[in-house]
């Protein structure tokens, strides 16, 4: 790889704080992860979870997969969406999210409008065989050459990143690091169908930091994320956040109360970033007693426009930011005030 200092990546940022805190914890699996994929909850450092990118970085490289083009992931919140997420950017790839909730149909449409030439999943996710679903869906994509997957039981022709992390390679590639590149591909629903949005690196960093500034998240945070990362907002709400602010990211698989309540308390988070609807729900029932150490509360709105008319936001000593998003096309936030209003959004310049 060529460092380049034109502008920032994703990966770049990833690893600004490996150089300063390699032995910090990274990332942490959801506690119920042996439920959801029927695997192992993991607990990551900056290290490990940059030897794990390097890993999958090296097989995607090993397996083809020319810079620039596209991967696809069908995978839930946790740790590995994460991993393959940085490890197809520090190989030089664009990726495509794909929701969790899609199915072959979906998926065959999204791979064919991309030209995706390699697809990751996970074998199943609360109880669907998603490893079946990404080959039948790439049996009707010209384009895939690759078909990947974590987990056990894997369909023949899949190959398997379990034993890619236990047995990795050391390939690397030499590329430019240039935030200006496509990063990602998400999609929005429209009347005509599926709509593919690519965004650069800058776009995403940009999107992080909007959230991010207006929320004011210290450095060093504990953040637990119980939104679905296979979105704009989803995606610049917890990685982009995460590497912005250089803390750990715990990651809960939406959505399960008692749960999710047990390890924002067991993981001493925080700062939570949620649907707002989840939030405020919290809020309603004592958050403050429930999650003492909660400062910071993250809201996504998919409905934007039922913000003013939101319940008061009354959790004490913790601050609420609504995060209105519109679709794949933008989001911005506004923090609420000491009276727990939601903020007024006025024509022209904001923060």
């Amino acid at each position: 790889m060529i460092q380049s200092n034109t502008s920032p990546t994703v990966e770049g940022l990833f690893r600004r704080i490996l150089a300063r805190q390699p032995d910090a914890l990274a990332l942490i699996d959801p506690i119920n992860k042996p439920r959801v994929t029927g695997q192992a909850a993991r607990r990551l450092t900056f290290a490990q979870a940059d030897r794990a990118i390097s890993a999958l970085s090296a097989h995607f490289i090993d397996s083809g997969l020319p810079a620039n083009s596209v991967i696809a992931i069908h995978l839930p919140n946790t740790v590995e969406f994460m991993l393959t997420v940085l490890a197809a950017h520090r190989a030089g790839l664009i990726v495509a999210l794909l929701p969790q909730l899609w199915r072959q149909a979906e998926l065959t449409v999204a791979l064919n409008r991309t030209g995706a030439r390699a697809v990751v999943t996970m074998s199943r996710i609360d109880g669907v065989n998603h490893a079946d679903l990404a080959m039948n869906a790439a049996a009707e994509a010209f384009s895939i050459r690759h078909v990947c997957g974590f987990g056990d039981d894997l369909p023949e022709g899949m190959a398997s990143l379990d034993h890619v992390l236990a047995h990795p390679s050391d390939t690397t590639r030499a590329f430019i690091q240039d935030g200006r590149k496509a990063a990602v591909i998400s999609f929005d629903v429209t009347a005509d169908g599926f709509r593919a949005v690519p965004r650069t690196h800058l776009n995403l960093i940009a999107g992080g930091l909007a959230v991010f500034l207006e929320s004011n998240v210290a450095q060093g945070p504990r953040m637990m994320s119980a939104f679905a990362p296979s979105s704009f907002a989803g995606l610049t709400s917890s990685l982009l956040v995460w590497l912005l602010a250089g803390g750990t990211l715990s990651l809960h698989q939406p959505f399960d109360g008692d749960i999710f309540e047990q390890q924002v308390n067991n993981d001493n988070c925080d700062t939570l970033v949620v649907p707002a609807q989840l939030a405020l729900r919290l809020a309603e029932n004592d958050l403050p007693g429930r999650l003492p150490r909660v400062r910071h509360v993250i809201g996504l709105w998919r409905a934007p426009e039922q913000i003013a008319s939101s319940p008061t936001w009354t959790a004490a000593n913790t601050t609420l930011t609504d995060i209105y998003l519109f679709g794949e096309a933008g989001l911005f936030g506004a923090r609420r005030g000491a009276d727990g209003a939601p903020a007024p959004i006025l024509p022209g310049p904001h923060g």
